[in-house]
């Protein structure tokens, strides 16, 4: 078998590893914040239908515009915005890759703030984009002078702000976004795919006159839906237009986009188990820190977890008894993804058992 000093890999990619979680079968899964609640049995009847009915025509390319697409997803969101102001691409990750070879590349720079979604750095990389990422404040809390100031002392081409932070759970406040988007000319990017389960007001109530910035979102978390890929994002419409000159062609296939619009049709059904998942999530909270553990504030649907002297060890542990969690290398923590109640049960019956 050949390596990759034998093949002519571009230099910067040598030593890197394919982005991953772990993919390993347990009966409580709960490491990379899925709505584990499902599909309900009439949206998954309504999927297949109009599956079957684009079947017929997988002769065709798909829509390549997918007007309708953008129709219903500039219904869902609200705020007056008109189908040309979204853009949907196969999960939120190809939607800021589209972004990055938009407005990125070697003649422009990106920032964002860590510890933050670990896929920055790497569709950086891909795209060829200088990247750095600043510290967050304390408890992963980010001020709006303290994010103005470290964009105006490194002037990038694209800020990244994910609200809430993937992997802390925190939010962020439209003073900060405000804050952000002064702060220089180029595009601002603020990550919302876990904005359903937030408190905080969305970013899309700022689009309006603000044509550097854009607001990415998924149907992967909320909507139960992280196996069809459908990302998406509200901006200017010009700023869409930038994304569609490097899109590839036809990218959007026709079983998705038939899928993505029987589930937009469901949107009220598919969001009930929102509020039951935030339930658990504050379970999560509330019990951890009976345990003696620290939790971070979250307005997500997973938290971070502080206070164990070997993270490594209670991960392994978790996992014997049929529990995946995730380790994403901040020292002394472990991420909860919060679940169905009894998968929220076993999770925290079993650390009490290992903590006591």
């Amino acid at each position: 078998m050949t390596d990759f000093n034998q093949i002519p890999l571009r230099p910067d990619l040598k030593g890197q590893v394919p982005y991953g979680a772990p993919q390993i079968n347990v009966p409580v899964a709960l490491n990379v914040n899925e709505n584990t609640f499902g599909i309900p049995e009439v949206v998954a009847l309504e999927i297949i239908q109009r599956l079957a009915a684009e079947v017929i025509g997988l002769n065709r390319y798909p829509d390549r515009e997918f007007m309708q697409l953008r129709g219903k997803l500039a219904d869902y969101l609200g705020f007056g915005l008109a189908p040309e102001q979204l853009w949907a691409a196969n999960g939120s990750n190809e939607i800021l890759l589209q972004a990055f070879q938009a407005f990125g590349g070697p003649s422009s720079s990106a920032i964002s703030f860590g510890p933050t979604y670990s896929m920055y750095p790497n569709i950086a990389r891909i795209s060829l984009t200088p990247y750095e990422e600043f510290e967050r404040e304390a408890d992963f809390e980010l001020s709006a002078d303290y994010v103005a100031e470290k964009i105006r002392d490194s002037n990038p081409g694209i800020v990244l702000l994910c609200s809430p932070n993937n992997p802390t759970g925190t939010p962020i406040s439209l003073a900060v976004i405000e804050a952000a988007y002064q702060a220089f000319d180029g595009i601002l990017i603020v990550d919302e795919a876990y904005a359903e389960f937030s408190a905080e007001e969305s970013a899309l109530s700022l689009l309006s006159g603000r044509p550097r910035l854009m607001i990415s979102r998924t149907m992967s978390k909320a909507f139960a839906f992280a196996g069809a890929r459908v990302g998406y994002v509200a901006a200017d419409a010009t700023a869409i237009d930038a994304l569609r000159i490097v899109r590839l062609p036809y990218h959007l296939s026709s079983l998705t986009q038939a899928a993505a619009l029987a589930a937009l049709s469901f949107s009220e059904l598919l969001l009930e188990n929102v509020a039951q998942i935030k339930g658990q999530r504050d379970r999560i909270i509330q019990q951890v820190t009976k345990m003696g553990l620290r939790a971070f504030r979250s307005d997500s649907n997973f938290v971070l977890v502080e206070g164990f002297q070997d993270s490594n060890e209670v991960f392994e542990k978790l996992l014997e008894r049929g529990v995946l969690i995730r380790n994403v290398g901040i020292p002394n923590t472990l991420r909860f993804t919060a679940g169905t109640e009894s998968e929220t049960t076993k999770l925290l019956a079993e650390l009490a058992i290992m903590l006591d």
